[in-house]
C-alpha cells in the first residue's frame, strides 16, 4: 500500500496564455511519518515522437513529512518555445505531475493540454513560425489520468518481478496501476490558508487534521 496518496488537486490559471506559469494546489495524505523528502516534478511532454522534447519545468522536495494531511502549492515556468518542435507547438499534448521518493516515481497525474490561436483567422492560417504570444493555453483539469506505481518505501525485502510489474528508466522494480478518478471535489476552506516553509522556495505546506 502507498504511503502516500493525492487527495486533490486544483488547477489554476487556467485557461491562460502559453507564456504564462502553471500553478497547481495539491492535497495529499500521509499514512505514516516519512524521515526523507518526496520529490514533485512537472514534466512538459514537447512532442508525442520523442521523450528528448520533454521539458521539466520545475522539480520541489517537501519533507520530512508527517502523517496527516498535507497541502501546497507548486508553481512553475512554461515551457522553453525554442525546445519544442515548431510543428508541435500548436495542438495537444501533456503535462505531468509526478512524487517520487527514493527515487522511485509512485504516482504519475497527467492532464492533456490544448495550445491554440484564439483568432478564427489565425486558426484556419496559422503563421509558419508559430507566434507564441497570442497562443492561448487550456489544460483540460476535469480529465487527470492517474497512474500509480508499487515501490519500495523502505520496510520491505526486494522482491522478484512478476508479469504485472515493469521496470521503469533507471531499472527499478515498479508496478503500473491505472486510476481514471477525475479528483473534481474542491479543496476544503481550511485548505485556503497555508504558510510558506522558505521565503526563497515555491511551495507552501500547511497541515490539517
Amino acid at each position: 500500500m502507498s504511503k502516500v496518496q493525492i487527495n486533490n488537486v486544483v488547477v489554476h490559471n487556467n485557461p491562460a496564455m502559453f507564456k504564462s506559469d502553471f500553478h497547481f494546489d495539491i492535497t495529499f495524505d500521509c499514512m505514516e511519518n516519512l524521515v526523507d523528502d518526496l520529490e514533485w516534478k512537472l514534466t512538459y511532454v514537447g512532442s508525442a515522437e520523442s521523450q528528448s522534447y520533454d521539458q521539466v519545468l520545475d522539480t520541489i522536495y517537501v519533507g520530512p513529512v508527517a502523517e496527516g494531511r498535507h497541502m501546497f502549492t507548486f508553481q512553475a515556468d512554461p515551457p522553453n518555445p525554442d525546445l519544442i518542435p515548431k510543428a508541435d507547438i500548436i495542438g495537444a499534448t501533456v503535462v505531468l505531475l509526478t512524487c517520487s521518493y527514493h527515487e522511485q516515481e509512485f504516482i504519475r497525474v497527467g492532464y492533456f493540454v490544448n495550445n491554440e490561436y484564439e483568432s478564427d483567422e489565425l486558426r484556419e492560417n496559422p503563421p509558419e513560425t508559430p507566434n507564441i504570444s497570442v497562443i492561448h493555453r487550456s489544460i483540460m483539469a476535469d480529465q487527470p489520468r492517474v497512474t500509480r506505481f508499487k515501490i519500495n518505501w523502505g520496510d520491505q525485502a526486494s522482491q522478484e518481478p512478476t508479469g504485472e510489474e515493469m521496470m521503469n528508466e533507471d531499472g527499478e522494480l515498479q508496478q503500473a496501476v491505472l486510476d481514471t478518478d477525475s479528483m473534481l471535489e474542491p479543496l476544503p476552506s481550511a485548505f485556503k490558508d497555508v504558510h510558506s516553509m522558505d521565503e526563497t522556495s515555491n511551495v507552501e505546506m500547511e497541515m490539517a487534521f
